[in-house]
């Protein structure tokens, strides 16, 4: 039964998601992401990197602010429209992409079209041919790359003189700004870990939800953590999947470091598997959530990293269903000698790991396995339900023994685990050199467009229950208190100053327009002229001032005055020989106001 502490956590934190957005932001929200005077930005335009990939093509509002400069030139407005248009091809079903790529070559690459754009006219041929042969490919891979190196060259060089690029580099200085715990509004417990604690939290500036994970400095220090914990954040910062967490802030408070992540809301595998009726799940969510966690795998092993640590629990759903691997504390960047050491959670483990051995992504597809088994069969594939077997006792059945199949294994589902549980990790499936198409094609994922799937057009199974709030009890969840005995000192500040870099750029910016800010603040002047913040002529203006402000402003020179005032007529007595010994003639004493704090 829920206590009346989890109820009014779990109100307040489902309030806050449907007020999530331009309803949950702080009415303060403009004046903190008012943009900087462009001469405030001299030091970020000398520094910056010029690379028109990452300024123009990865870094969303890089994007939109590039794609807007070229339609204020009639002469390359069709160049972006083509952009605009190969964009939307990528996001098109398979029925709607024959008709739609057609639609592009008609408009862009036919020399009779008023669209057409020159220099791409070569592609008009072998655009046709991969359309027809076969839709769903990389149809316009070709055309795309010659449009982009158009691009880089002199539109780039005239974008970066432009005042869309100015207003590009007030956005970079404000994503720079310093993030403190006072960016955010803190909900309710989520959960606990080894170091610290999950709380829901939301910017205030956006109104966007993120789960914030605390890691407790003192825990950290003790069982030796660091290494951990800053390699966990910096794997994070170079990921951007769908299909994986992402890491929005990083900074630190008195006694903690803390991630900012993706907000899922819907619960984790485990509490779907084994609290929400009977245990397993549905085929058709397992078939699901199995294809997306086989695209999260994928993704981080093409980074070179190996996950080590899946399970069901650090599988979370959002609030429309989809999944994504979180928890990466264990993850590593593999070298070309494997990585060793056990590693992960005993249950999940594969027989290498147990056995001490060298290994590589082999380890990961031995977790898909064991995950899809549970899902299946509503308990891992070598436990019983309610049973707690001793740790030797399960490495034993992990080296040795063979899962069973109960009737709700079908014939795919059967033959995909057997595969993956393969104890030599050489005949596993995944293990080979194909990056995980192996098993993308085995017929258990015969129903699954991975194509749709990768671009997030296919609907989930199921969708969790905005008003539910898929966790533990508030009061279920152990308090997280400091270590005793362990002491902070100087000799931390260089690890805490890697941890706290602030803003992860790409998640930011995406964050900014989603959530409509970036739409609403990207405003320049009338008739598409500079505002007066892109003015390189004109200083900055001051920031306006509260009413509250010029209050306490004007009481505080009135008190100035009078203390000048009392100043004098001490001058006056020193020069008389008469001496106020109540009174520094050296010093202006003025009256300190009370609760002196920022407006």
């Amino acid at each position: 039964m829920e206590t009346i502490e989890s109820i009014a956590a779990n109100t307040a934190l489902v309030k806050a998601r449907e007020g999530g957005g331009s309803k949950g932001r702080s009415w303060k929200w403009k004046e903190m992401l008012r943009f900087p005077h462009i001469t405030q930005c001299k030091d970020l335009a000398m520094n910056i990197e010029r690379d028109y990939y990452s300024l123009c093509v990865k870094q969303p509002i890089g994007k939109k602010l590039f794609q807007l400069f070229c339609r204020s030139r009639p002469d390359l407005q069709n160049y972006i429209s083509l952009q605009d248009d190969l964009d939307k091809f990528d996001t098109k079903s398979d029925d709607e992409r024959k008709a739609f790529g057609n639609s592009i070559i008609q408009r862009f690459l036919m020399k009779q079209s008023s669209e057409c754009v020159s220099i791409l006219l070569r592609h008009e041929r072998s655009c046709k041919q991969s359309l027809e042969l076969n839709p769903c490919g990389d149809v316009f891979h070709g055309c795309r790359e010659d449009l982009h190196k158009y691009l880089s060259k002199e539109p780039f060089a005239q974008y970066q003189d432009s005042m869309f690029f100015d207003r590009f580099l007030q956005w970079k200085q404000l994503e720079r700004q310093p993030i403190t715990k006072q960016t955010f509004r803190q909900y309710r417990l989520l959960g606990k870990g080894g170091f610290g604690e999950v709380w829901a939290c939301q910017v205030r500036a956006t109104g966007k939800m993120y789960a914030c994970k605390k890691l407790e400095k003192t825990h950290v220090k003790k069982r030796k953590g660091e290494d951990m914990a800053l390699n966990e954040k910096r794997i994070l910062e170079e990921l951007d999947s769908r299909f994986v967490v992402n890491l929005a802030y990083a900074y630190e408070t008195k006694h903690n470091l803390c991630m900012v992540l993706t907000m899922m809301s819907g619960g984790d595998l485990g509490y779907h598997i084994h609290r929400m009726g009977s245990p397993g799940l549905s085929k058709d969510r397992v078939h699901f959530y199995a294809a997306e966690v086989c695209c999260g795998l994928i993704h981080l092993h093409q980074k070179s990293i190996l996950y080590r640590d899946l399970k069901p629990e650090n599988i979370l759903l959002d609030d429309h269903g989809h999944i994504r691997i979180s928890d990466l504390g264990l993850a590593v960047k593999l070298s070309e000698g494997g990585a060793r050491g056990r590693v992960g959670t005993l249950g999940y483990m594969a027989p290498e790991v147990i056995g001490y051995k060298h290994y590589g992504m082999s380890v990961d597809w031995w977790g898909l396995g064991c995950l899809i088994y549970e899902m299946t069969a509503g308990r891992p594939p070598f436990r019983a339900k309610e049973e707690h077997p001793k740790a030797s006792e399960m490495e034993r059945r992990i080296q040795n023994e063979h899962e069973e199949y109960g009737n709700q294994f079908s014939k795919e589902a059967k033959d995909i685990c057997s595969l993956l549980l393969t104890k030599d990790p050489t005949k596993r499936l995944g293990s080979q050199e194909s990056g995980g198409r192996d098993v993308k094609s085995h017929p258990f994922f015969q129903e699954i467009n991975f194509r749709m799937l990768e671009a997030g057009l296919v609907n989930p199974p199921f969708k969790p229950d905005p008003n539910l709030v898929y966790c533990t009890d508030v009061q279920d969840i152990e308090e997280f208190s400091t270590v005793k005995g362990v002491h902070l000192d100087q000799t931390d500040s260089f690890f805490y100053s890697e941890f706290n870099t602030g803003s992860n750029s790409i998640i930011w910016q995406n964050e900014l327009i989603e959530t409509e800010c970036f739409k609403e603040l990207n405003v320049f002047g009338p008739e598409g002229s500079r505002s007066p913040d892109l003015d390189w002529s004109r200083a900055p203006e001051s920031p306006k001032r509260s009413l509250l402000r010029r209050i306490f402003r004007k009481h505080h020179h009135s008190d100035s005055d009078e203390s000048r005032e009392n100043l004098l007529s001490s001058e006056g007595y020193s020069k008389s020989g008469i001496h106020n010994s109540g009174l520094n003639p050296s010093r202006v004493y003025t009256k300190a106001p009370k609760n002196n704090k920022s407006l």
